[in-house]
């Protein structure tokens, strides 16, 4: 199960950083805060329920079997939660606003990159992990 929430995250975080994010720049301002709070709330709606499930499977992991392995992913899993609270919503609370609205979404777009990593991280080190215990 851990897996496959790992991999639906980093299916998920690589559509929104190459193609879900750079077309907000195709947007301009009055259409772009027009669907911004539905998209917002949509994206929700989908990717809460996979991070409240990540965070609960690796702290569990990480309790119950506290190797290196399971150490890494929580500790890169804790930081994607980091980014999105204090990086990403403030970012998507601007643009909600319309605010600063073309340097505000190609700053969600810069350091969504941080997201994109360590997302892929945690799919890779959890995915090898399993050959490395071996």
């Amino acid at each position: 199960m851990m897996r496959l929430i790992d991999f639906g995250l980093v299916v998920l975080i690589w559509l929104v950083q190459l193609v879900i994010y750079p077309s907000f720049l195709y947007y301009d301002k009055i259409a772009m805060v027009k669907w911004h709070g539905p998209y917002t709330t949509a994206i929700t709606l989908v990717v809460m329920p996979l991070m409240v499930g990540q965070l609960i499977l690796h702290v569990m992991s990480a309790m119950g079997q506290p190797t290196l392995w399971n150490v890494i992913t929580l500790l890169l899993v804790l930081g994607t939660w980091g980014v999105t609270f204090f990086v990403s919503v403030p970012l998507h609370n601007k643009i909600a606003a319309g605010l600063e609205l073309t340097p505000s979404i190609e700053k969600l777009i810069a350091t969504n990159w941080i997201r994109t990593i360590l997302w892929s991280l945690v799919f890779l080190v959890t995915f090898f992990s399993q050959y490395a215990s071996d």
